[in-house]
């Protein structure tokens, strides 16, 4: 416990500049505070204590802002970044020194039971606004763009932006959309194709029709 503790401090103190000592982390962080009750709570959790778990979770969300499930899975430096209006469910997972902003939702869909929340990788940075919802994994070392919707798998070493969001670098590489050879449904109609050429033939021979005609008159 004492170990979680002090890697959850020492986290913020390395991505946090503005931070100046331990004791300010200790006493004035939201997420600090959060991620502490939530450490408590999921003890009890895990003993089938679920009232009063869910009692300190609840007293830690209208504290903080923050609402983390006591039976979600959290491993060690997890920094919360300004933090209000996280939410991260039941059977979430998150692994170690992962960076989550304000507003994230780590959800589900009310389509999945059992395992019904996403599972983080360690080092994955989770931006502002972000909703990741889905029993899905997200890779190690991967980043989720602000206000993106993510609904699928992310592989490691990804970046995943937009609504729905879609991978745009992979192992520092961009991706490329997918080639338009290979799209089957945007592709053009050689019926179509074939009448406007044949139009643009009647339209040539009427032309050169109407010029004889003229030729002949005179």
């Amino acid at each position: 416990m004492f170990k979680k503790i002090k890697a959850d401090i020492q986290s913020i103190r390395e991505r946090d500049p503005a931070v100046k000592s331990d004791l300010e982390v200790f006493f004035l962080y939201p997420s600090f505070k959060a991620i502490r009750a939530y450490r408590r709570a999921h003890r009890l959790y895990l003993k089938k204590h679920y009232f009063w778990a869910r009692w300190i979770s609840q007293r830690a969300l209208r504290k903080t802002g923050i609402e983390i499930h006591p039976g979600a899975t959290i491993g060690k430096g997890l920094f919360i970044d300004h933090g209000s209006g996280v939410v991260i469910g039941e059977t979430a997972e998150i692994g170690d020194n992962c960076t989550i902003y304000q507003n994230v939702t780590l959800g589900g869909t009310g389509k999945d039971t059992g395992k019904r929340h996403p599972t983080l990788g360690n080092n994955v940075m989770v931006g502002a606004g972000a909703r990741v919802l889905g029993p899905f994994k997200v890779g190690d070392n991967a980043k989720i763009a602000a206000n993106a919707v993510v609904l699928s798998e992310v592989p490691p070493n990804s970046t995943a932006v937009g609504v729905p969001a879609r991978v745009v670098r992979r192992d520092g590489m961009r991706v490329e959309p997918p080639s338009k050879e290979l799209d089957q449904i945007h592709i053009p109609d050689p019926v179509s194709q074939q009448m406007c050429s044949m139009l643009g033939m009647i339209e040539d021979l009427q032309h050169k029709l109407d010029k004889l005609i003229d030729e002949n008159n005179k």
